[in-house]
């Protein structure tokens, strides 16, 4: 029986959910700023108690090891802004997406995330799928709503993949 295009990206997404959800149910309070390298990229919290991840437009060398609450920030980010452009909303900027500031609550934030998208996802046909994408890639480009869900799968197997292997580190390291 042939597949829907729609049905495979959904599939593939959760796929890529369920190896996060083993990560996320099992992640500790302390996993979470636990930094593995001196040459390291967290969140710290600002004078008003506002959450903000180290940054630099051009990508340093040697690229920053990222914190779990780095990583997870960074999928906050990339996600909401998907997602604000999937519903043609004005995306928000890099420092309006803030980290909750906890494990917990950011995990929360994460699934709600996760709500949002397939309430996308449930919405698409493979005739919406053939559509110009306006992210991530710029104007001009070529890209199609489908390029871009596959580029979330991506994009989200690539972070979950970074934050199980920092849980399993950092577990090694406190044994």
């Amino acid at each position: 029986m042939p597949v829907s295009r729609c049905d495979l990206l959904r599939w593939q997404f959760d796929l890529t959910w369920s190896l996060f959800d083993y990560h996320l149910d099992r992640l500790e309070p302390e996993d979470f700023l636990w930094e593995p390298a001196s040459n390291c990229w967290t969140m710290h919290p600002d004078i008003d108690g506002t959450w903000v991840p180290d940054w630099a437009e051009i990508e340093p060398d040697p690229v920053p090891i990222p914190t779990i609450a780095w990583v997870s920030w960074h999928i906050g980010w990339w996600w909401s802004v998907t997602i604000d452009h999937v519903q043609g909303r004005s995306p928000r900027e890099r420092a309006e997406i803030t980290w909750p500031g906890d494990g917990k609550t950011a995990i929360e934030w994460l699934r709600g995330l996760r709500t949002h998208w397939l309430a996308v996802l449930d919405r698409l046909t493979d005739a919406d799928l053939d559509a110009i994408a306006t992210f991530p890639w710029p104007k001009g480009s070529e890209h199609t709503v489908a390029h871009m869900v596959a580029w979330v799968n991506a994009e989200l197997m690539k972070n979950v993949t970074e934050i199980g292997q920092l849980r399993l580190l950092h577990a090694a390291s406190s044994a």
